[in-house]
């Protein structure tokens, strides 16, 4: 809160005039930032029907939107296990529907191109490919979200897409 404090200019018991506790704080943050990224992935996918395409317009909204609030993602990402009770469980239940949201598009992809592949485990990986950005992410010489969601989404979908290792293809296990 003191770092909150210092970052808006607004004291200390300012800001817990407006908010009883950090966890409250924290909780309509986590809340607001899901439910938008949530409500404007819906809008977008609206007129999107090719799965491929649908995919890729996940990761351009969640990485435009990641960029644009990093400060907020960075606290989201650290500060994931903070709430407990009824606002822990809100959380939690929203982000278990935007990652059901990512396993349909990644389950439709798969129909639609006759693939086999462990869904969660591509969608976790996807996850964590995008959800890390804010470590290295330099506005000032890195590309921008339309440029990183287009190449995000080639590695993702190319490798997807793409031929098993050699040792798969033989049912050996890497060493």
């Amino acid at each position: 809160m003191r770092d909150l404090s210092r970052a808006t200019g607004m004291s200390l018991a300012g800001l817990y005039h407006y908010f009883e506790s950090k966890e409250r704080l924290l909780y309509l943050i986590q809340r607001h930032t899901f439910t938008t990224i949530l409500e404007r992935l819906r809008g977008r996918l609206q007129h999107v029907h090719d799965p491929e395409q649908r995919l890729r317009v996940f990761v351009h909204n969640h990485l435009e939107y990641f960029l644009a609030h990093s400060r907020a993602m960075k606290v989201l990402s650290h500060e994931d296990d903070v709430l407990k009770n009824a606002w822990g469980e809100d959380i939690a239940s929203i982000k278990r529907e935007y990652y059901r949201t990512c396993r349909e598009l990644v389950d439709a992809l798969k129909r639609a191109r006759g693939l086999e592949f462990p869904s969660r485990l591509a969608v976790l990986s996807l996850f964590g490919m995008m959800n890390w950005i804010y470590t290295w992410h330099n506005p000032r010489t890195d590309a921008d979200a339309d440029e990183l969601a287009r190449s995000m989404g080639d590695i993702f979908v190319r490798g997807i897409l793409g031929q098993p290792s050699r040792a798969a293809r033989n049912g050996k296990r890497p060493s």
